[in-house]
């Protein structure tokens, strides 16, 4: 007991260590900008107003939008395309099946900034250059994904995919009402690492957009820092409406992470 005791202490010591600096920076949300460089992490003079004021002096509910508008398309778009390229992998059977997985799969260890200038170069000729599509359509498929999926898909029975195809059951069908269903962990998983990857993309976004009111909300606080100086406490304050959207998102769904990750770990 004492040894589990002791575990647990340490284990909290970490957690509060780690939840420092966001406590910091709720607290200097709050601060005149005169007190955030002092020591004393409680405001003196509580500043509430400091919210209100990034609204009046960038777009900050556009950047808003935009970044939620697209992490939501990419989320949808990746979660779909990996799935349907998971259950092809782990259910259906053709030639060069395995091989083909494995050079996708060599896909993940290939840096996101070499294959950034290809892409670039991709959506000047197709003309999507600052816009969403050309934020959405680049990320609407990942190699990641498709193995995460399909390491779920190989924990299915396969007399699951034989019960439905002596009922009639197209592959389709097998996939949307059966394999699907069942992956449902593993797809809220992936969701949410998808959301908050793409919620939180800071270079492509930059690469790609020109006009203020396509920027995300990464990109419009680093305007916002140069624009009006350093103002840290609406810094401060801005960051932490930032990260609202991935703390409910967390919160919402932990049980099923948690649960995901656990199931993913059983097929190797």
């Amino acid at each position: 007991m004492g040894r589990y005791g002791a575990t647990h202490a340490v284990l909290t010591v970490v957690a509060l260590t780690m939840l420092l600096p966001f406590a910091w920076m709720v607290l200097a949300s709050f601060k005149p900008l005169s007190e955030i460089e002092q020591i004393n992490p409680i405001p003196t003079e509580w500043k509430p107003g400091n919210y209100p004021k990034i609204f009046e002096q960038i777009p900050f509910a556009k950047y808003y939008f935009n970044s939620l508008f697209v992490a939501a398309w990419v989320t949808l778009l990746q979660t779909l395309t990996s799935a349907m390229a998971a259950y092809s992998f782990a259910r259906l059977r053709w030639p060069g099946r395995d091989q083909l997985f494995k050079l996708y799969l060599a896909t993940i260890m290939i840096p996101g900034v070499v294959t950034m200038i290809p892409n670039y170069a991709l959506m000047v000729r197709l003309h999507l250059l600052d816009s969403y599509t050309g934020l959405i359509v680049p990320a609407a498929f990942s190699a990641f994904g498709t193995f995460l999926l399909r390491q779920f898909m190989l924990t299915i029975s396969p007399s699951m995919d034989e019960a439905a195809a002596i009922d009639g059951a197209t592959h389709w069908r097998i996939f949307w009402e059966v394999i699907l269903p069942l992956s449902r962990p593993g797809v809220i998983v992936l969701a949410i690492f998808t959301f908050m990857g793409t919620y939180g993309s800071f270079f492509w976004p930059l690469v790609l957009i020109k006009s203020e009111h396509l920027r995300t909300l990464p990109i419009g606080m680093v305007y916002f820092d140069t624009i009006y100086g350093r103002q840290t406490n609406l810094i401060m304050a801005a960051s932490v409406m930032n990260i609202i959207p991935l703390i409910i998102l967390f919160l919402i769904l932990q049980n099923y992470l948690v649960k995901g990750i656990q199931l993913g770990a059983l097929k190797g």
